[in-house]
């Protein structure tokens, strides 16, 4: 019986040490980090921002009143298109205006603007809408 203990607990400290070293191992391979990517003026999503802003319809009376934060994911197809848009925020009915903004836009993303660190076909960009009193 004694022995059978002493079996059980060495197996959980093996186990427990294969653990911590695969977590280890993990944190410290350069394959897992995700980057942050810095936005600058002259890129394209500073474009998007300003054509949404420019299209966005400020006079629904259903949008809650004050600073609205949003979340908006969107797909950029091979043609430079912008397509598969969701959002997602603190009122939902400036989320359906954003996505009916996004998604009907005649614009495509130059692929010169996007950085060799943005080649990606998904993104996030979060967009703040301040909805003054009417």
């Amino acid at each position: 019986m004694k022995n059978k203990i002493q079996i059980f607990i060495a197996s959980l400290f093996a186990l427990g040490l294969t653990a911590i070293a695969g977590n280890v191992k993990a944190q410290t391979t350069s394959g897992n980090t995700i980057q942050e990517v810095q936005l600058n003026k002259n890129d394209a999503f500073n474009e998007i921002r300003n054509l949404l802003m420019a299209n966005f319809d400020f006079t629904n009376p259903d949008y809650k009143q004050g600073v609205v934060n949003s979340e908006v994911k969107f797909d950029i197809a091979e043609n430079g298109k912008i397509v598969n848009v969701r959002s997602k925020g603190d009122c939902k009915n400036v989320s359906k205006e954003i996505e009916n903004v996004l998604s009907h836009l005649m614009y495509k993303i130059d692929a010169n603007k996007l950085n060799e660190n943005m080649l990606a076909s998904s993104f996030v960009m979060p967009v703040r809408v301040d909805i003054n009193n009417r």
